[in-house]
């Protein structure tokens, strides 16, 4: 499953309301660990079709990003049932991510 690309319009079809778990990739163009991710979480949606993968672009979204409390980026969510449930900040590396969404 592709990593979908989010914003406050879609951001509640696409992660509240999802019958699956989501994991929210906060990030940002400008952040280099953010980037580094970016692979990493393309690889995970390939893998594991038991969770959603999107991605929240902070600058662009800043209402999300507060609500959220992003402090520091990439910051990720896991949410279930429409609920965070897990949460990373920094960057993670591959089998970090699987056990992130397994929780």
């Amino acid at each position: 499953m592709a990593v979908l690309h989010v914003t406050k319009d879609s951001f509640e079809k696409e992660v509240l309301k999802s019958d699956v778990p989501v994991l929210v990739d906060f990030w940002a163009t400008w952040c280099g660990p953010c980037r580094a991710l970016g692979p990493i979480l393309d690889e995970v949606s390939d893998e594991v079709s038991s969770v959603k993968i999107v991605k929240v672009n902070v600058d662009e979204e800043s209402d999300l990003a507060g609500e959220f409390r992003i402090m520091s980026i990439p910051t990720m969510i896991l949410f279930k049932d429409g609920k965070p449930v897990e949460k990373s900040v920094g960057l993670l590396q591959k089998n970090e991510v699987l056990d992130l969404i397994k929780k």
